[in-house]
């Protein structure tokens, strides 16, 4: 949204758009109410990211609903998280061969990616395969936010050689996102490799005494390497936002 806001302004400024037009655009309803949600349609000029739809408490009726508000009004690239296969399915009726769902990540795309305009790579690694989901929440997220994406999956330290094997691809990151349930020893291991900013994100991928992901969140918070950021238990789509406003900087 950031980016077409330049955009209009640049045609301002060659002559092809009017002061005029470009005002009118600008004072659009900054939201739309449709009853049971207020669509923010400002968002993406605020923040540089426009609304992202949390499916998991709202019905099939209310997701399609803030959907198809969104692309009313122009809104090309359209995130939801936390849907279930079920609400997906409605979803897909409605709006056809738009939606690409992801059952494992529980994310739906609707509309095309954008092309990536981020400064360089976010690298998504995680310490074993039970974490992929979270894992692709936050790939998919970055990559709905307009960024190159790395996959390392099942690097964890329990054969640390497989983490070293991918030592190119750490060092080149321009942000990393290390995503780990059991004692969470990867984000440091990462941290301790890496000159970029690395997001810690803890999964409740363990035995007992995990507690759900509460051992790996602390552990990451713990971490002795610097530079380790930590975002809540299974928040993909935390990291991978946050990732997205990093990779951002220079851009912006």
């Amino acid at each position: 949204m950031r980016n077409a806001v330049k955009e209009l302004l640049t045609a301002v400024s060659e002559g092809k758009v009017s002061v005029e037009e470009a005002l009118l655009k600008l004072k659009e309803e900054p939201f739309a109410d449709i009853g049971f949600a207020k669509v923010d349609l400002h968002r993406g000029v605020r923040k540089g990211v426009p609304e992202v739809i949390y499916g998991e408490s709202k019905t099939a009726g209310q997701i399609t609903g803030i959907v198809k508000t969104m692309q009313e009004h122009g809104q090309k690239t359209i995130l939801i998280t936390r849907m279930s296969p079920e609400k997906a399915a409605v979803l897909k009726n409605a709006v056809g061969s738009d939606l690409d769902y992801h059952e494992d990540a529980r994310v739906g795309i609707v509309g095309e990616l954008p092309k990536p305009d981020g400064i360089g790579t976010i690298v998504v690694c995680t310490g074993g395969t039970s974490d992929i989901p979270v894992a692709e929440e936050a790939a998919l997220t970055a990559q709905a936010l307009g960024n190159n994406v790395l996959r390392l999956y099942d690097v964890g330290v329990a054969g640390l050689h497989r983490t070293l094997s991918h030592l190119e691809d750490i060092m080149k990151a321009s942000v990393i996102i290390a995503i780990a349930g059991m004692e969470g020893a990867l984000a440091s291991v990462i941290g301790g490799l890496a000159d970029c900013p690395v997001i810690a994100v803890p999964t409740s991928v363990g035995y007992g005494a995990a507690f759900g992901g509460l051992s790996a969140l602390l552990s990451m918070l713990n971490s002795c390497a610097s530079g380790v950021t930590v975002v809540n238990i299974d928040n993909g789509f935390g990291a991978g936002y946050s990732a997205s406003l990093i990779n951002h900087m220079e851009a912006r």
